[in-house]
Parts: C-alpha cells; structure tokens; sequence
C-alpha cells in the first residue's frame, strides 16, 4: 500500500553565499612528530583513535623534549581557549585548515498545502499545488504569514557527486590533520555500503592517501552505489560479521599489516594537540596537497592511521559547528530567529555537532534528532562522551556554565514508523519517488526519509512550534542503489504517477 505524504506546494532555494572571514592571525609551521609514536589509551567506552607503540626511532632525551614541547603547548592552549566569549570562541575553533574550501550550502523553501491538514501523531495528507524553481531573496526565509505550513532544506547531498552530507563535513577538520601529520594511509570500516568508507576512500585518493576499507558482510554479487565507490577508489576487504564485531582489534589487526615491519600507527588522540596547535590557515583555507612528499612516502616506511567507524569522534563535531556558524549569517538563518533543526540520526554525531554549535553561538536553536541506529540511552551516552571529548581537546566559551555545557543539547525522537536499522517498509519508496518528482529533492528511505517527514511534521504544527523548521540534508543519495539492490521488488513495482 503506498504511503501518502504531504505534497508539496512549492520548492525554492537560497543561492550560495561565500563568506570571507578575516582570520585574527597565522599560526606559526606545523609541529610534525616524528615516526616514533607512543601508546595512549583514551578511558571511557568506545574505541575512539588510540597509538600502538611500533618502536623507539630517536634517543630517550629526544623523546622527552617532545613531550615537554607537547604538554607545554596542551597546558597553553587550554588556558586560552577558555578565555573566550562565545562568538569570539568559535571564531578561533575555526581557524584552521579544512578538507571543504568553503562552508556554503544552498538552502531550498519547500511549502506544504494546507487543504485538508489533520495534524495528530504523524504528517497529515496535502495535495501538491506547484513547484517553484525561482531563486529566494532574503525575506523569502522571514516567514510572514504564520499561517504557512513550509520548512528550509540545507542541501548538503549537494556538496560533492560522491562526498555529500555529513560525510563531507564530519571528515572537514579531519583530513587536515591527518595531512599534517604526513599519514600514508587510512584504515578505517563501515557497512557494505557505508557512505563514511566511500567518502574516505575518495577524500583519500583526492590527496595521494591510500584507504584501506573493511567492510561488514560478504561481497555482493553486483557492486553497486557506496560499496561500488568504495571498491573503485579505496582497497577494500569483506570481513564476516563474528569478526567485525570486535572492531577494535579488526581494526588495529589490519593497520598493523598495512604498516608492516618498518612503519608506525597512529590513532587520533596521539595527533591531535600537537597538530592542533599549529596549523597553518592558506589563503584559501583548505588542504594543499604535499605529492612529492606521499611519493617519498610509498618508497619508505607507511605511516598509519586508524578512523572509527563513521568518523564518530570530537575533530567530527567542527565541521558541524563550521556549518552553524556559517548558516547563522545575517543573509541566512540569522542570529535571532528561533530555529527548529532537524537530522536523521545515525551514530548521532551530526546531531550533537549542530547542537554544540548553537551552543557555543549562543543562537536560539534547538536540534531534532530522529533515532535510526540505537535507542535513546545509547544516543545520550555518545552525547555526554562527544562533549566531554570536545571539552578536554577545544574547551568552552566563557558564560556558559558547566551544567548548561554538560546537559542535552540535543532532543532526541523515535522515527514515525519504527523499525530495526536498515530496514525499509512497504511504501516508502513510492514515498521517495513522490517527493523527488515534487520538488527535486532526493531522499532515501532509510536516513533522510525520517528526516523529512518529521520537518514536515513540525512545519504543520505552524503555530505551535513558534519557530522555523530547518532540515539538514545529510546525503547519502547514492545508497538508494544499495536499497534497490536489497529490495528489489519495491522498485520492480514503482508505477508511474
């Protein structure tokens, strides 16, 4: 049975604005450690970017000096970050180098009908009016007549053919690093069609990086979408799911094969104050890539770093606030309206990012996660460890309380239709097809479908919600070849409308 869905009056989008910050200052060359590399464990659950020690390449008083430079440095940093008010504290948390040139996204009105509208638990049916194609002007995101029932989509699916969506912005502060600390290759896993593992592999071959990607399950019989990608420009191996489980040690197990006798692993929490610390900002901002160094690189020893699953880790959240800080531009989203943010919800890191980000700027913003992938204990458990972790790396602006840092800055809701992780019900994809040929816009039934039908939801409450409703497109537009592949006869049977 096909599952009706609001349609859609209209869709428009807000141009890309580039905005040029004027940077307070240079910091200085980038301090390189060397290839010796010393174990650190990082405390709490998970398995998030730890060092195995390889072997000692330099004296003992080499050793110590660096680490008396590196805790010098930690022990600086952290007495200035704090000194920060919110808006100045961002401006300095962003300036670095990143993997995005830019932080732009183009942002589309969709406007719902408000013929037959009977708001209770899920969204009501609309039929659709019209779609409008015409660029919006800024007083096209004031919403003037209260009475409309519409929400603004962040097209970040659009940032790049194959890196889109969170993906892109998660791994934004990230590759700099890893490039600054002269890796040669990445290890990192995900689902057969994990769309972090293509993003990374294709991120990787972009910057003369070689990923090694270990995927859960057996090949399929056809690649195709993510898995395809994946394939094409990482080095990937299929690892049985009794295997994958321990991650921990699938993980380390292959970065120390890639290393072999004479390289080194990193994990993050080794890297990063070092790094941190002294990154340059170019004019442009973005990641320049060192070729003759990664030619030299494959001759001799391998330097390897590990990625968590999914990129789940505090270095994630600065892209998110990057993009915060970004959309709260006067010609965009503002400073001073209130804003409902709604995400789909995987390993929930996006969520948390947008969340800390309104935070920090002090904006009137509240972030809607839909749960997909675990339940709300588990969601509340990787906020409070992402916050904490993002805490002891950047610190916090001054005025905000450790009670206000340390609570849910995130409201976390169970999906409309529950159903475990993966699954796809009856009717959702002719829900997909119907929003895509309405308004352009390309969801997927798994992750940004939730999304939407809740920014839908919200949008009808028109009055009661007494805020704008903003959906942020996380991508991931090419696992619908994966789901097509997967179910098979809910695409054999899409009729034509």
């Amino acid at each position: 049975m096909r599952q009706a869905i609001p349609k859609m009056a209209s869709a428009c989008s807000v141009g890309s604005f580039t905005s040029s910050p004027n940077w307070p200052r240079n910091v200085s060359s980038v301090f390189r450690p060397r290839r010796t590399v010393v174990q650190s464990r990082v405390g709490g659950s998970g398995f998030f970017f730890r060092a195995t020690k390889r072997r000692l390449l330099h004296s003992k008083t080499a050793k110590v000096a660096m680490d008396n430079e590196y805790y010098s440095r930690k022990l600086t940093y952290s007495s200035q970050v704090v000194q920060f008010g919110g808006e100045d504290f961002v401006a300095r948390l962003l300036d670095r180098k990143w993997a995005l040139a830019n932080p732009d996204s183009k942002i589309n009105k969709v406007i719902l009908s408000t013929e037959g509208t009977d708001i209770k638990d899920s969204p009501a049916n609309h039929s659709c009016l019209a779609v409008d194609t015409n660029i919006c002007t800024y007083n096209d995101l004031a919403r003037e007549n209260a009475s409309e029932q519409s929400f603004y989509v962040v097209r970040d699916d659009l940032l790049h053919p194959l890196i889109n969506g969170n993906k892109a912005r998660k791994l934004d502060g990230f590759l700099p690093l890893i490039e600054d600390n002269l890796v040669t290759d990445v290890v990192t896993c995900g689902g057969c069609q994990s769309a972090h593992a293509a993003a990374t592999a294709v991120l990787c071959a972009e910057r003369g990086l070689r990923s090694h990607l270990l995927l859960r399950g057996e090949q399929p019989e056809l690649l195709t979408g993510y898995n395809l990608m994946s394939t094409i420009y990482g080095n990937v191996t299929y690892v049985p799911r009794s295997i994958y489980a321990n991650r921990e040690k699938m993980l380390e197990t292959r970065a120390e094969l890639v290393a072999g006798s004479s390289g080194s692993i990193l994990w993050f929490d080794d890297i990063f104050q070092s790094s941190i610390m002294k990154q340059p900002c170019s004019t442009t901002n973005s990641v320049q890539v060192d070729y003759d160094f990664h030619i030299r690189a494959r001759k001799h020893e391998r330097k390897v770093i590990i990625i968590n699953e999914g990129a789940g880790d505090s270095i994630a959240l600065l892209g998110l606030i990057r993009l915060v800080n970004y959309l709260s531009q006067d010609h965009l989203l503002g400073k001073q309206r209130a804003i409902k943010f709604v995400v789909d919800a995987g390993t929930g890191t996006t969520a948390i990012g947008l969340g800390l980000g309104a935070l920090c700027l002090e904006l009137p913003w509240e972030v809607t996660a839909v749960m997909l992938a675990d339940r709300i204990d588990g969601y509340k458990r990787q906020e409070k460890r992402l916050i904490s972790e993002f805490k002891k790396h950047f610190g916090y602006p001054v005025g905000l309380g450790e009670d206000e840092v340390n609570g849910g800055i995130v409201n976390w809701v169970e999906r409309f239709r529950p159903r475990k992780f993966g699954n796809v019900l009856v009717g959702e994809v002719e829900t997909c097809k119907q929003i895509a040929q309405e308004t352009g816009i390309l969801v997927d039934p798994i992750y940004t479908l939730a999304a939407w039908e809740m920014a839908t939801f919200l949008s009808q409450k028109g009055a009661k919600v007494k805020a704008d409703v903003v959906m942020l497109h996380t991508g991931g537009t090419l696992g619908m070849f994966g789901i097509a592949q997967r179910y098979k006869s809910y695409f054999n049977n899409l009729k034509n409308v």
